[in-house]
């Protein structure tokens, strides 16, 4: 493989990107995510990551299948329920950031492209160090949902909407 040659890694934080399809009111594709972002620009795909949270171990087990006989490599967490003062409502949250964060430096010398479907700005940081290390950095995400440091820090952002005729999920 030549060092000149974009080699590209996919990284997608499931849990932020179901909100931001419900909001958008559609759904995407994963196999058209990795089939869109391949050919573009010579890029060849090295790595392809989703993160998700659980109900139990046996959540999601046919989606997570398909994600894995695609190519993706699957990272899992259960579901942790936190009661909020202010609402008076529990919530159920799987904080998946750092493991895609190491994910992302412990792989980094794979690639020199990342593509990151978040809006979260925890990863404000994390992006701007592999920018230091010259990988070229977009962000998936959607309006309202992506912080604004998140979206400065970033070489390219892509907004869910404008690339949805190529990703959206078909009901064939």
């Amino acid at each position: 493989m030549r060092l000149t040659e974009n080699r590209l890694s996919i990284f997608v934080d499931g849990n932020n990107m179901f909100y931001a399809q419900q909001k958008n009111g559609w759904f995407f594709d994963p196999r058209r995510v990795l089939e869109y972002f391949k050919n573009r620009n010579n890029v060849t795909l090295v790595n392809a990551f989703w993160y998700t949270g659980l109900k139990d171990p046996q959540d999601q087990r046919g989606f997570r299948d398909a994600l894995i006989s695609l190519g993706y490599t699957v990272r899992t967490k259960i579901l942790k329920e936190y009661y909020d003062d202010v609402s008076g409502r529990y919530s159920q949250k799987a904080n998946l950031d750092i493991e895609i964060v190491v994910d992302m430096f412990n792989t980094c010398e794979q690639y020199n492209r990342v593509v990151l479907f978040s809006g979260d700005g925890d990863f404000e940081r994390a992006i701007e160090l592999l920018r230091s290390k010259n990988t070229h950095i977009t962000v998936v995400s959607t309006e309202g949902m992506i912080a604004r440091e998140l979206r400065n820090a970033t070489d390219c952002y892509i907004d869910l909407n404008d690339i949805r005729e190529d990703i959206e999920k078909m009901d064939y």
